[in-house]
């Protein structure tokens, strides 16, 4: 904080800048222009310069630079107004020697400027007083009063063009009151920083914050001084600092720590000492624009999702997640209760999870949300779209804690059609859709994935209650996500939404109890399902309270063997809660149906077997067998060596 380093490291919110010099004939504009880029005075001065480039790399701030001149000789009313829409900053020049030229700055130019680009108009203009060499005297009290009245004043700058005093000087301070402008981060009028500078330097501050405790230790301003300006901060430096924050701030520093009135206190005093590319410096790295707002380009950083891919947060994302979470659960409990989750949300514009969540991911008895239920948010999060997940963990400082783009934080995953091929997923989430008539359990069953039964559910209100759930479950020993999706069937007749269709896993549940319950899931598994690769499970839920016969053209059992789907699964919601039930639908996603008949004697086939989700007999195999194999032979082998297993 003690150097800004070269200003060139931090993120530019322009590409160029273009300067417009204005003015009465005969104050110097042209030759302010010459003199600048002959390093010498022109003898001879035309009505009108071209328009000059300075390269990026000859400017202090590593810039292209469009200075542009206007001649009322030349030029037209017209195109002056069309030259003022295009400038990023104006120079409006009055020559010191001539009272004249500098009313017409008030009475003219400053007047037009408002009109043409609106009164509220954020354009910076710099006050130039060229011809300093021929008086003995300063303009710049008279200019004050200026200044005072028209706040888009940026500076005033007095110089002469025949002896090139202060013109490098006046084009930087033109250059500088666009890249780093005054007005968004000092009221000149109070002498202090804007509310909006103070919001942007809190949230700043917070994440700077890595231990929560309200304070910058030197550990902290360290890494500060690193990140934002590539230059260690020397321990004389770093005491130096705290010993002017001291004598100006009271709490400033507490137990050798910056506070935030401190930190304010320093960005506060490098603006009055003309310093603003420190603060903006830091801005920028932070993702701020020039209206103090996050840019676009720094919460969304491009990522290309192709077709047919999902996404899925990496080990960088959940690593940083995580150390959220722990900062800030400050009494330690493993859980964020609804105060510090409002604390952790601190630095986002709002808070995005409301009372649903609760009953979307795992929490503990208190009803508070656990590292696991947290993780399972953002997994769905990002699951359902990355655009969200990249914007929010802007808002939260991703890119300062991990020194990388937001966008490291998501996976990519390949295309589904390439699982399918290769009969199972690298995917760390899958999507299930719980799909079935109205009655038939469905929201009971989802909330069973959060280990809760129909006794707890039924306390809930409907208001508060998800239409999705999302808990990791462990397939082959490896932790993955699974999400439940709620979609209702009200009639038999019902047509499902293109994206109610496309999932990971199919979960087609009926009341066992009910008899004319099957046949809604039936009919939509024959419609939308029979023909495609997505795997499918059936549940008759409610089988505490006795399983009927279904009014359908084939019971349920009979409907599994005919489409070869893995047997129907009995499930209750009352008591206990069985989880074996979700393993299946996740061992389901991870391994996609129409498997290869070598897979029924491999490891993967032996657990998809014990989980109930591949007949324990030979004959259905065998009929598989039988139309996968290419060769009779090798069918037949494989036939003998199941009946051997099996012995």
């Amino acid at each position: 904080m003690l150097k800004a380093g070269s200003s060139c490291n931090m993120v530019q919110s322009r590409r160029d800048v273009r300067i417009l010099l204005l003015g009465e004939p005969g104050v110097g504009k042209t030759s302010l222009i010459l003199s600048l880029v002959s390093e010498e005075f022109p003898e001879e001065v035309p009505a009108k310069s071209e328009e000059i480039t300075i390269p990026a790399d000859v400017t202090p701030e590593k810039v292209p630079t469009h200075i542009v001149d206007y001649s009322s000789l030349e030029q037209t009313e017209e195109q002056l107004l069309a030259e003022l829409l295009r400038a990023h900053v104006i120079c409006v020049i009055y020559a010191v020697d001539d009272e004249d030229t500098l009313d017409k700055v008030t009475d003219y130019w400053l007047p037009l400027v408002r009109q043409t680009l609106g009164e509220g108009h954020s354009t910076p203009v710099i006050l130039v007083g060229n011809k300093v060499d021929l008086v003995e005297y300063s303009t710049l009290e008279a200019v004050i009063p200026i200044m005072n009245e028209f706040a888009e004043i940026e500076t005033c700058v007095e110089c002469s063009a025949r002896t090139l005093k202060n013109i490098s000087e006046m084009f930087y301070y033109a250059q500088k009151a666009i890249l780093h402008p005054t007005a968004p981060l000092f009221n000149t009028a109070e002498r202090n920083l804007t509310e909006g500078c103070k919001a942007a330097l809190g949230r700043i501050f917070k994440i700077c914050d890595m231990d929560n405790d309200g304070l910058l230790s030197d550990e902290e301003l360290n890494t500060f001084q690193r990140r934002c300006f590539n230059a260690p901060l020397q321990a004389q430096g770093l005491e130096d600092v705290k010993a002017i924050v001291v004598s100006n701030v009271r709490d400033g520093v507490v137990d050798d720590s910056l506070t935030l009135d401190g930190f304010l206190f320093l960005h506060c005093l490098f603006i009055q000492r003309g310093r603003h590319e420190t603060t903006w410096t830091v801005l920028r790295k932070f993702g701020y624009g020039d209206d103090l707002t996050l840019t676009k380009e720094y919460l969304f950083p491009p990522l290309r999702i192709p077709p047919g891919c999902s996404t899925e947060l990496t080990h960088k994302g959940y690593q940083f997640l995580q150390t959220l979470f722990e900062k800030y659960d400050v009494d330690k409990d493993g859980c964020l209760d609804p105060e510090e989750l409002i604390q952790l949300f601190s630095t986002c514009p709002y808070i995005p999870w409301g009372k649903q969540v609760y009953n979307t991911v795992p929490t503990d008895q208190r009803g508070y949300l656990t590292l696991q239920g947290y993780l399972s948010q953002w997994t769905l999060w990002t699951l359902l779209g990355a655009g969200r997940t990249l914007e929010f963990l802007g808002h939260l400082g991703y890119s300062y804690v991990m020194e990388d783009l937001q966008s490291a934080a998501i996976h990519v995953t390949r295309e589904k059609r390439l699982d399918l091929q290769k009969k199972q997923t690298s995917r760390t989430a899958y999507q299930c859709h719980v799909i079935g008539p109205k009655g038939a359990g469905k929201t009971t069953f989802c909330q069973g994935l959060l280990n809760r039964n129909v006794e707890t559910v039924e306390t809930l209100l409907e208001s508060d209650l998800s239409k999705q759930t999302v808990s990791p479950v462990q397939v082959y020993g490896q932790e993955r996500y699974l999400l439940l999706r709620d979609i209702d069937v009200h009639t038999i007749t019902d047509t499902l939404l293109p994206s109610e269709a496309q999932c990971d896993v199919v979960c087609l549940v009926y009341d066992a109890s009910d008899p004319h319950s099957f046949e809604y899931i039936g009919g939509i598994y024959l419609k939308y399902f029979a023909e495609t690769p997505v795997p499918c499970l059936v549940v008759g839920n409610k089988s505490d309270r006795g399983e009927v016969r279904q009014q359908y053209i084939t019971q349920p059992g009979e409907f599994c063997r005919r489409h070869r789907l893995p047997p129907p699964q009995s499930v209750t919601c009352t008591g206990a809660v069985r989880r074996d039930v979700y393993l299946k639908l996740a061992t389901m996603a991870a391994y996609p149906r129409f498997l290869p008949a070598w897979m029924l004697f491999s490891r993967s086939g032996r657990h998809l077997r014990s989980l109930g989700l591949l007949p324990r007999d030979n004959g259905g195999w065998l009929k598989l067998g039988v139309g996968l194999a290419a060769v009779a032979c090798a069918g037949f082998v494989l036939v003998r060596y199941a009946r051997h297993l099996h012995q």
